[in-house]
């Protein structure tokens, strides 16, 4: 384990034995928050917890069925949990035909384990989840749970199907009071618990917080040679006050400021798609490659001062092969690969414009493959732009993609940064 993650493991298990052996909390059970940010490795420090607590049955509940293979790989490829056993309604191995002389993770969705007959009861097959008294349970993604609003607010340009993607699959089921679960132990697993933390649902000493700054401070101190945080990626940040001569259509905006759902709106779908401000659009265009004329003659007298733009600076230009623009609609998305496709667009020509938007795009993860075609097999040399106002920004990564471009309004802090890692 990574010292953070042995942490996590330290912090958790001393908070779980502290609570059990005081006599006010017998017949509660606790529950501990881990606020880590993605690429933290929550699934196999999570095992190194089962494993240090002795723990024989742990139940894995998810929102998002898709996270499976990252819990099966780590349980079945690690040598620390040889002889581990994992079930799911995918894999072969029942409950039932299970060795309980050995430690046993059941894997599944809300809906999977919760979901109710036609007469309101418990599932027939399922019976064996709520006869069991597990040793923990394990909420992963539990951002999903307490980030329903905002799922929403995310997702409101595309369709309900992939608004029920981003909430996640089972979220009718979940309340930990009256959950027809019995366990002795909570563990919640999430990279933006943002709402839970500040609604007070966890207090200071229920929390193991790992964050960005965290990681990179670590990759800076780290001395000696087999430093484990080089691989993590470093993110840059960057704003742009856009000149008056763009930025003035848009200033009287939801926010009594220049506001990127007015300026990007768009009307009409597929190739007839254009935006309301299509002047201004394109001169943004030309901005962000460093060819708008207005701006010319200010950064000749910047010079090296001048501000690094996606397209023109030389060390960001060889970084963005493949970028992801996350508008405010559909129709934006459609008048964004029109416009790029014109005459006077030719530098974009060089990239592959995906319009990842609308059903005809697919729901979730289906909305992949073109992606994945269109970055080849050998993504060091291809390039691409893809167009979303929703889709494929949570649930999926994409190892390729190096910038996002924010060109929608957002009004919480669960939807920037869900997207953008």
């Amino acid at each position: 384990m990574r010292p953070e993650q042995a942490n996590a493991v330290k912090k958790t298990k001393a908070y779980f034995e502290s609570f059990k052996s005081e006599s006010e909390n017998r017949g509660k059970t606790p529950h501990f928050l881990w606020n880590a940010k993605m690429r933290f490795g929550k699934t196999f420090a999570a095992y190194q917890l089962a494993k240090s607590m002795g723990w024989q049955k742990v139940l894995v509940l998810t929102f998002k069925p898709a996270v499976q293979s990252a819990w099966e790989e780590d349980l079945l490829t690690h040598v620390d949990f040889e002889g581990w056993q994992f079930i799911s309604r995918n894999n072969e191995l029942e409950y039932d035909s299970a060795d309980k002389s050995k430690p046993i993770v059941c894997f599944g969705s809300f809906q999977d384990y919760l979901g109710k007959n036609d007469a309101g009861g418990i599932k027939a097959r399922n019976e064996w989840v709520h006869a069991t008294n597990w040793d923990c349970v394990i909420f992963d993604e539990y951002h999903y749970g307490a980030w329903r609003d905002n799922a929403k607010e995310l997702f409101e340009a595309e369709s309900k199907k992939e608004v029920e993607f981003a909430q996640g699959i089972g979220m009718d089921y979940f309340e930990e009071d009256i959950m027809p679960i019995t366990t002795d132990h909570y563990l919640y697993l999430s990279g933006t618990p943002f709402r839970a933390i500040a609604s007070g649902e966890f207090i200071e000493e229920q929390i193991f917080n790992w964050t960005y700054s965290d990681e990179q401070r670590a990759k800076e101190n780290w001395e000696g040679e087999n430093n484990p945080y080089a691989p993590l990626p470093r993110m840059v940040m960057l704003t742009y006050q856009l000149p008056d001569s763009i930025r003035q259509i848009a200033l009287e905006g939801e926010f009594d400021g220049f506001d990127l759902n007015v300026f990007f709106s768009a009307e009409g779908s597929g190739r007839t798609a254009q935006f309301k401000y299509e002047d201004e659009v394109q001169k943004w265009l030309d901005l962000i490659r460093g060819a708008f004329s207005e701006t010319t003659v200010d950064n000749l007298k910047m010079g090296a001062q001048k501000p690094p733009l996606p397209f023109s600076h030389a060390p960001l230009l060889k970084v963005l092969n493949h970028t992801f623009w996350f508008l405010p609609t559909v129709a934006s998305c459609h008048a964004m690969a029109n416009l790029l496709s014109q005459q006077q667009n030719k530098f974009y020509h060089d990239y592959r414009v995906i319009v990842a938007a609308g059903t005809s795009a697919g729901i979730g993860v289906n909305a992949l493959p073109p992606v994945y075609d269109a970055m080849t097999d050998n993504p060091l040399e291809s390039k691409t732009i893809t167009l979303s106002c929703g889709k494929l920004t949570t649930g999926v990564s994409v190892k390729p993609w190096t910038g996002i471009f924010m060109l929608r309004n957002s009004s919480s802090p669960e939807t920037y940064f869900q997207a953008a890692f």
